[in-house]
């Protein structure tokens, strides 16, 4: 565990959360530092724009951010980007570039990245944690 003790939380697990997923719920409610990245939050925005809510989706989204630590994309990030990007790349083992960003910020931070996509463990330093 990492030293600050705070967690980034991934799309599908904030999915699993809006889902009623119980043990998520738990989880969520728990723990006090909670964080969100912009890239998950553009991609919460773009299911919720496909769906059959849209308004009662983008409204639920926007309440959850209000609740939580919103971590922004820096130069920092940029770097951590492209040293991600690259190692994963000489590893032959690529990720959605929007996963890549997720990483970023939580190597640049040193957050807990909480996940359900297996893919994130070929990132090096990165930790990890399935909720």
């Amino acid at each position: 565990m990492n030293q600050s003790g705070r967690y980034l939380l991934d799309t599908n697990v904030v999915i699993a959360l809006f889902s009623g997923d119980r043990a998520v719920e738990a989880k969520v409610a728990n723990t006090e530092n909670v964080a969100l990245a912009p890239p998950m939050i553009g991609e919460l925005y773009f299911g919720a724009q496909k769906s059959e809510k849209v308004t009662e989706n983008l409204h639920r989204i926007d309440m959850f951010i209000e609740e939580h630590l919103l971590f922004s994309c820096d130069l920092e990030t940029a770097r951590w980007f492209g040293i991600i990007k690259n190692q994963l790349r000489r590893k032959g083992t690529p990720i959605p570039d929007n996963d890549i960003w997720i990483a970023a910020i939580a190597i640049q931070h040193e957050l807990i990245l909480v996940t359900r996509d297996a893919h994130f463990e070929a990132v090096e330093s990165l930790q990890t944690e399935r909720w």
